[in-house]
Formats: C-alpha cells, sequence, structure tokens
C-alpha cells in the first residue's frame, strides 16, 4: 500500500516494469488498485523473509548456499538485463524467499529505482541513486552508467554473504563514497582464511571499478565457482567447521575485512543523492580521482 496524493503516475515508471515481467526469480504483480490517495499493488506472496533476516540469523554462508542464492539472483538479474531493465537497488533487503524452508527459490523486489532501456537504444543512464554500500564507482563519480551497477551490486552481496560484513565499510557515508570510488578493499580477515580461491575470485571479478571488466549477469552465470554447484570439495570448504546455512555471526563491534568497524547490515536504508556527492566532490583527492578516471 503506496500513499499517492498525486495520483498513480509517481509509481508508473514501477508499475511499467512489474507488468512485463515473468520469471521464477523476480516478484510477480498480481494486480493494482486506487483510490483517491493510496495505490494497492497485490504482489506474489512471499512467506520465507529476505536474504538479509537470514545472514543476521546465520552470520555468513557457506559456499555451495552462497553459491545456490547467487545462481538464483544471476538468473534473476541476467533476466530483467535481458528485457533492457536495470534495478540500480540490489541488496539483501530486496531479495525475498518464497517460503521459510532452505530450499525456497529467490525472488528480486522493489523496483522503485529500475530504468529501461530508451526507444533509441540509449543504454545509459544519469540519475543519482543508491545506498551507499552498494552504490557503483561509476555513479559516485557522477558518469553515464549502464547495467552493470547492478553487477556491482551483486559483488557486494558476494561479499556479504562469504564474510558477513560489507566491502566498504565507515562510519561515515562520505567515507564509505571514497572507498567505493577507488575500489578498495581486502580479504585478510580471518573469516576469508577458509574462502575458495574459485570463491574470492567471482567477487573479485564483479567489484571491479572498470564497468567494461565487470563480469555480466551471464558470464557470472558461467562461472566456475557458480556452475559447480553445492557439494563439491571446493565450493563447500565451511562444512567441516559450520553446520549447513550458518556461519560465525558478526557484532558491530568487530572489524571487516578493510579494516573499518562493521555498521549494522541494516543500515543499508540510506539513500545516495545528488547533494551527497556534490558535497563529495568538493573534496580535492575525490576530485583528482574522478579527474584520473575520467582520463582512463
Amino acid at each position: 500500500m503506496i500513499e499517492a496524493p498525486g495520483g498513480r503516475e509517481v509509481f508508473e515508471a514501477e508499475l511499467s516494469v512489474l507488468r512485463r515481467v515473468n520469471h521464477t526469480n523476480v516478484i510477480r504483480l498480481i494486480e493494482v488498485f486506487e483510490s483517491n490517495d493510496k495505490i494497492y499493488m497485490v504482489m506474489e506472496l512471499a512467506t520465507g523473509g529476505n536474504l538479509l533476516d537470514r545472514i543476521e540469523a546465520h552470520g555468513y554462508f557457506v559456499e555451495s548456499d552462497a553459491a545456490q542464492v547467487l545462481r538464483m539472483m544471476l538468473n534473476g538479474v541476467s533476466y530483467l538485463h535481458s528485457l533492457g531493465i536495470t534495478h540500480r537497488d540490489l541488496k539483501p533487503d530486496n531479495l525475498l524467499y518464497y517460503h521459510p524452508g532452505n530450499d525456497s527459490r529467490i525472488m528480486i523486489t522493489d523496483f522503485g529505482f529500475a530504468s529501461t532501456r530508451k526507444p533509441n537504444g540509449d543504454m545509459y543512464m544519469h540519475t543519482v541513486c543508491g545506498t551507499p554500500q552498494y552504490i557503483a564507482p561509476e555513479i559516485v563519480s557522477r558518469r553515464p552508467y549502464t547495467c552493470a551497477v547492478d553487477m556491482w551490486a551483486v559483488g557486494v552481496i558476494s561479499f556479504i554473504l562469504l564474510s558477513g560484513t560489507f566491502p566498504f565499510d565507515a562510519k561515515q557515508d562520505s567515507v564509505i563514497l571514497k572507498l567505493v570510488l577507488k575500489g578498495v578493499f581486502t580479504m585478510s580477515s580471518e573469516v576469508w582464511e577458509n574462502v575458495s580461491n574459485e570463491a574470492t575470485n567471482f567477487v573479485r571479478s564483479l567489484l571491479r571499478c572498470d564497468p567494461t571488466q565487470r563480469l555480466t549477469a551471464v558470464q557470472a552465470l558461467q562461472h566456475p565457482w557458480i556452475l559447480e554447484g553445492p557439494g563439491t570439495p571446493s565450493s563447500d570448504r565451511r562444512r567441516s567447521a559450520t553446520t549447513p546455512s550458518q556461519g560465525v555471526r558478526y557484532t558491530a563491534s568487530q572489524k571487516s575485512g578493510s579494516g573499518w568497524s562493521v555498521q549494522s547490515l541494516r543500515s543499508g536504508h540510506r539513500r545516495v543523492g545528488v547533494h551527497h556527492l556534490e558535497e563529495l566532490q568538493a573534496d580535492p583527492e575525490v576530485a583528482g580521482m574522478i579527474r584520473f578516471v575520467g582520463h582512463l
């Protein structure tokens, strides 16, 4: 139920996306009703909570479980990109479980920031949107961007699934955005010692500042770590130390692999606006980084 005093025009972009999609890993719109001041969107019923709930309950995932989640998410993202739809707000909060069981499918939801490719075929977008921990560096640097921003977010989610922490983390959003712009993260914490080379390679292949070097959704689905499936030795190295779907839970006082105090994973609800980036670009260091990127 959405407050819509201005009518449904405000939500027409989201509704137009939802009307087009029909995929097992994307939430379905069943019906829309409207009153004078509210829009009622009847969605496919999902009773299993979201991915963030499960991360908070269990901590990091064993590799086989993480790969299974990512495989479903990538199937949905690949489908959206094939339709010319960029989600622009992928994060664990927006990944729903169809039912509470361990064998539940994942569904991508919340298309409030989604963008559809223009009729003239122009693939570039310019709108500033996203949340600090998941936003791609090309948006931070105010460059035209493509659906590759979704793949950066998939990389962040992969990092969280495997470690229970953010790859780019700090107490202040401005510092987080600087880290994103630099693309500097580490996998030096103890939790990464038992993560396979295939899994770390997958994450690094997505968290690349140059969007043209990032894996596409189709390429990510063909990555060896995703293709192996659950239960193979190289993708299941944590099963000797943890029970299935359960890992070590991290608290806000512990350190992430990037060396910063870990914020609550619930902190990913803040939005990045144009004014945040304008303030950031007033920093000489940031301005220099953006100029350097622009000449690459």
